[in-house]
């Protein structure tokens, strides 16, 4: 009985293995609800919430959005794509002001949308976005 429970125990690893090669593959897949995109930027209007949800001199992420968005003064606000230029996964965290890319490193400046970390070198794509009634609204009018 010790064979079969040993090949039972080794089908089950192999399974537990190929459930998390497959989480990986999910952060980065065209399927996935926050991976690649075909479309950077949105396509419609997209509504992110309040915009004090945006910190003064600092910026936000909307990760379900793929959106970025930063605000240099009180009542300004700029948005970039954070779908990251060299290989299209979602960033993942902004700190002081950078966003982190999990695939393969790259760094952007979110006030700017530059690469400040490679592999990634072209910048985030700008994104319009507004003010309509104390919410940010992102992407091109409708």
């Amino acid at each position: 009985m010790s064979g079969s429970s040993t090949a039972r125990r080794t089908v089950l690893k192999g399974a537990a293995l190929a459930g998390a090669a497959g989480l990986g593959a999910a952060a980065c897949s065209t399927d996935s609800k926050v991976g690649h995109a075909e479309n950077p930027t949105p396509t419609a209007p997209v509504e992110l919430g309040a915009a004090d949800a945006v910190p003064v001199g600092g910026a936000r992420l909307y990760r379900e959005q793929r959106l970025v968005v930063s605000c240099p003064a009180k009542g300004s606000y700029k948005a970039f794509s954070a779908q990251c230029t060299h290989a299209g996964c979602v960033l993942d965290k902004v700190e002081e002001n950078e966003g982190n890319c999990p695939c393969h490193g790259s760094r952007f400046d979110v006030t700017t949308g530059q690469a400040v970390k490679g592999p990634a070198t072209a910048p985030l794509p700008v994104v319009p976005v507004r003010v309509e009634g104390g919410r940010l609204v992102a992407g091109p009018d409708a």
